[in-house]
């Protein structure tokens, strides 16, 4: 057999494959090896098959590489620090030529997200959500009917979240109340933004409390866009229309994911008197990141401050948070934010991973791997969090938290005689 013959294995098992099977195959007798060099006549034939398997397999090899698997690319943009002034510098002139002098350096190799920044190369291949079903036995399309029927938004649609056929195939959905347009920019949601959106719909309170009715939930999500443009930053719809749905429905748990009302604790303590039973606003990212992040407008302590003042002016409330994960935090900025969350009792924290929405946002960091969420996770319940969600496609709101949060909340007021 000369060399031209010796084939890779799966070109030959290939060929071997497409010959016709011989009568000991067919009637079920072990299959009969046959030898490479018995397939070609010439040397010249077994040489063009094995060149054009190897180009077979260089396209199929050059196809995963460009394709990518998330692993490579990404990475960010280096922090910059300014260089210490020398100890000479004690005048204020000569403090200013050393600070026009300075030259930036790379900060402890910590990196920050970056509109236009280069993409990691692909998706890992965890991301795999349910599609949007018709089958008969789904909700799918009820929930977007009697949603488009009463003229209410949901976050799930607006922010493009990579649940909702997971979560409207189940019945349940995070009606966004305020209207569609948010007054804040931050870079990471495909919300649209203006600084003068329509005024609100004053009958939504009404609408709301009707299509939740009907979906016959135990625990739904309310969220909003910011609306810095209303007095109390839409505290008191928000207080409207969770009395409307507790008085249509008592036994309704009911979770409001709101703005940080620019700090106001008058707005904070209108909403968590309300009655309703998580009080949830999202810090987003470590304190480092926020000014990459969100809106110049919101801060990492103006929210930490809401939710301590949630639970101080109503102490059995739950108090919930989330952050994006793969915008170049580092893991003690993770944990030191949950040391931050825990300092003012904040129950619930879920963790997700950051995914673009529009080349018009900022560039993914990188894709974090399922163990690091899980180690998160298992930091966060150490610490004492009643419930830590913690995964690449966990959002805010969640058909799996809510679940557990209804299964924890009912048990925690039935041991305290408050059902």
């Amino acid at each position: 057999m000369t060399k031209n013959l010796l084939l890779p294995l799966a070109a030959t098992a290939a060929l071997v494959h497409s010959f016709t099977i011989n009568n000991h195959v067919a009637r079920g007798n072990a299959p009969i090896i046959v030898s490479p060099s018995a397939l070609f006549s010439t040397t010249e034939e077994a040489t063009t098959a094995t060149q054009q398997q190897q180009q077979t397999d260089e396209s199929e090899i050059s196809y995963v590489v460009a394709r990518g698997d998330g692993s490579s690319g990404g990475g960010g943009v280096p922090m910059k620090k300014k260089k210490k002034a020398s100890a000479e510098s004690t005048s204020i002139a000569i403090n200013e030529s050393n600070n026009n002098n300075v030259n930036d350096e790379e900060d402890d190799g910590l990196v920050r997200p970056k509109v236009g920044a280069p993409m990691p190369n692909g998706r890992p291949s965890w991301f795999h959500v349910p599609a949007p079903s018709q089958d008969v036995a789904s909700r799918y399309q009820e929930v977007k009917e009697s949603l488009s029927d009463l003229s209410l938004h949901t976050v799930c649609e607006e922010a493009q979240c990579p649940n909702i056929g997971e979560c409207w195939n189940g019945g349940t959905g995070t009606i966004m109340l305020l209207g569609d347009t948010c007054t804040r920019g931050c870079m990471f949601c495909a919300v649209k933004t203006d600084q003068k959106p329509p005024e609100p719909d004053p009958f939504e309170p009404f609408k709301t409390a009707d299509a939740v009715a009907k979906w016959g939930v135990d625990y739904i999500v309310l969220t909003s866009v910011d609306r810095d443009d209303i007095a109390d930053g839409g505290a008191g719809h928000f207080a409207t229309t969770v009395e409307l749905m507790k008085h249509k429905k008592p036994e309704l748990l009911v979770e409001c994911l709101v703005s940080d009302f620019r700090g106001d604790e008058a707005s904070v303590e209108t909403l968590a008197k309300s009655g309703l039973d998580v009080y949830a606003h999202n810090v987003e990212t470590v304190e480092r990141l926020q000014k990459f992040v969100r809106d110049s407008r919101a801060g990492y302590w103006q929210s930490i401050n809401t939710l301590k003042h949630a639970k101080e002016v109503k102490p059995d409330l739950y108090t919930k948070t989330s952050l994006m994960l793969g915008l170049g935090e580092s893991d003690e900025e993770v944990i030191q934010t949950m040391n931050d969350l825990r300092s003012v009792d904040v129950d619930v924290v879920t963790f997700g991973q950051y995914l673009r929405p529009t080349e018009n946002h900022l560039s993914v960091v990188e894709y974090v791997k399922p163990e690091k969420f899980e180690h998160f996770k298992k930091v966060g319940e150490e610490m004492g969090f009643k419930y830590v969600a913690s995964g690449p496609l966990v959002r805010s709101s969640y058909k799996a938290g809510e679940f557990y949060l209804t299964h924890m909340i009912n048990k925690e007021r039935k041991e305290k005689g408050l059902d």
